[in-house]
């Protein structure tokens, strides 16, 4: 086999593959056994027809494109090996001969990697910013542990105050008449929690046990539902329940009840000093970033369509599988949030770009560099993988050569490995 390769486009080639006339005829006489074992010629039994008869039986067209399904696959991978391109979508292909006893010929026009003009990415002097944690992020860690130990109470009179969780009976009307998904029972609403609109629950504090209260409203221009954006509504709502958390004071019979500390001191030192280590991870994760960014910003590369369309898809399945979690599904989410995924793939398309550029970027100075992931770098991740899943490294191994993971898991190491380089050469 042969391969010529024609640039026809900074990130487009085209592969004129010659396959050996040999192969294809042996190819073409197999799908005619296939054929033969399949189809009733008179006066044959199956798979002892000649192959003249099956072809004339079949269609010699019919034979030829079995034959090429077969082949066009593993003489492509073979072709793109050879030509040394790494093509990132599917080809356009042509047939440009095929005949019995001649070679054959066809061509696979494909979109390639592009080239990266890498610019400086070596002494780019980003700054790490200090890792401080202000006395009130302590308070207002203490004052969640405060209201997640504390002893709630379901009152037996009195009025809803800001923080009171009610549970209320509520329909909702607009020009008298009610609107689909305004209406609920026993449903639990934390006063001051901003979970309803603007002004609900601002009109339920003062309301007692057992007492009907009418809730006027204006639905945000922004909202959800276009049936109901920029409408003034008005909601029937009734009180059955009251409940109010009890908080215990900050003292060190608190840091008793809620840690294994024996003073409230001790406590704010632990909860200051996990904050800190906190703070520090998010500094350094944003140190390696904004070295990452600066030396994508100084490369220069001109990005298929095609790689942007496919980093959009991941998103889309990022999402959609984030979604999953929360129990709704992409129409459910395009209808909450008043979108389309025409709408939201266009609002993808600026990050996707911009992280297909990351990661060539990346591949480029690695390449630059010589950065690869020796077999020892490449055993010791893969036994640190097996001991997180409670597996035998050479299992996790197998499985993820049999699924095809395994050449992803060694380009994320690569990735790593250049950013730990970058890191390395900031200075």
């Amino acid at each position: 086999m042969s391969v010529k390769v024609e640039k026809l486009d900074k990130n487009v080639v085209v592969l004129e593959v010659t396959v050996e006339g040999a192969k294809f005829a042996q190819e073409v006489n197999r799908v005619a056994k296939t054929f033969a074992n399949r189809v009733n010629i008179p006066g044959f039994r199956k798979g002892k027809a000649p192959r003249a008869l099956v072809e004339k039986h079949v269609g010699k067209e019919t034979l030829y494109n079995e034959a090429l399904d077969h082949l066009l696959g593993p003489t492509y991978a073979e072709a793109v090996k050879e030509s040394g391109i790494t093509p990132v979508d599917r080809p356009e292909v042509d047939v440009v001969q095929v005949e019995d006893g001649k070679e054959l010929i066809y061509k696979a026009k494909v979109t390639v990697t592009p080239d990266v003009e890498l610019g400086a990415y070596k002494g780019l002097q980003v700054e790490k910013e200090a890792a401080v944690v202000d006395e009130s992020a302590v308070e207002a860690e203490l004052k969640r542990r405060q209201d997640q130990y504390a002893k709630v109470t379901t009152l037996e009179n009195g009025q809803a105050e800001d923080g009171d969780t009610v549970t209320i009976d509520y329909e909702g009307f607009i020009g008298g008449e009610p609107f689909e998904g305004g209406k609920a029972e026993n449903h639990d609403l934390v006063l001051g929690s901003g979970t309803f609109i603007s002004g609900f629950e601002e009109q339920l504090a003062g309301a007692e046990i057992g007492q009907e209260v009418e809730v006027n409203v204006r639905f945000p221009e922004e909202y959800h539902s276009t049936e109901l954006a920029g409408k003034e509504a008005l909601f029937k709502v009734k009180v059955n329940k009251i409940k109010r958390k009890q908080v215990s004071p900050l003292d060190d019979e608190f840091a008793k009840d809620v840690s294994e500390f024996g003073t409230l001191d001790e406590l704010k030192a632990d909860i200051r000093r996990k904050l800190l280590e906190g703070e520090e991870r998010r500094v350094e994760t944003a140190y390696r970033n904004a070295i990452v960014a600066k030396a994508v910003e100084n490369a220069s590369v001109e990005i298929p369509d095609v790689m942007i369309q496919a980093q959009v898809d991941h998103m889309v399945e990022d999402l959609a599988h984030n979604l999953e979690y929360q129990g709704i599904n992409l129409e459910q989410y395009y209808q909450y949030s008043g979108s389309n995924e025409q709408e939201m793939r266009e609002r993808f398309r600026p990050q996707a770009a911009e992280n297909v550029k990351s990661e060539l970027t990346l591949e480029a100075i690695g390449k630059a560099e010589g950065i690869s992931i020796s077999d020892d770098e490449l055993n010791e991740k893969l036994v640190q993988l097996a001991e997180q899943y409670h597996q035998p490294v050479d299992a996790l191994k197998a499985n993820l050569e049999a699924n095809g993971g395994l050449e992803g898991f060694i380009a994320n190491l690569t990735m790593d490995k250049v950013v730990e380089f970058l890191v390395e050469n900031n200075a």
